[in-house]
């Protein structure tokens, strides 16, 4: 697994500006948590989905090509960083 955390610069009030996610192999999204301007947070998992969150449907791009649009910041996490967040929401079986 593989674990990233992107940050969204943008103007939407509707779109998250936090993106966590954790990748398997292909890189497609596992579980995702993603954090609004307003403080609300979803999350989704392979199994239910909170807050309007969906994992999305392609893998996901590699650190460079996301690093290469200057409205994402994309970083490496570790699985304990990931774990930590995840285990702060309310609904831990998602």
């Amino acid at each position: 697994m593989e674990y990233v955390e992107v940050s969204w610069f943008h103007d939407f009030p509707e779109e998250p500006i936090r993106l966590v996610s954790e990748l398997d192999e292909q890189r497609y999204e596992v579980r995702k948590i993603e954090f609004s301007r307003d403080g609300s947070v979803g999350v989704a998992s392979l199994l239910k989905a909170i807050g309007g969150t969906q994992l999305g449907s392609e893998p996901v791009p590699s650190l460079d090509q996301i690093n290469s649009d200057p409205k994402f910041l994309d970083s490496p996490i570790d699985l304990e960083f990931f774990e930590a967040l995840w285990k702060k929401l309310d609904e831990p079986q998602v």
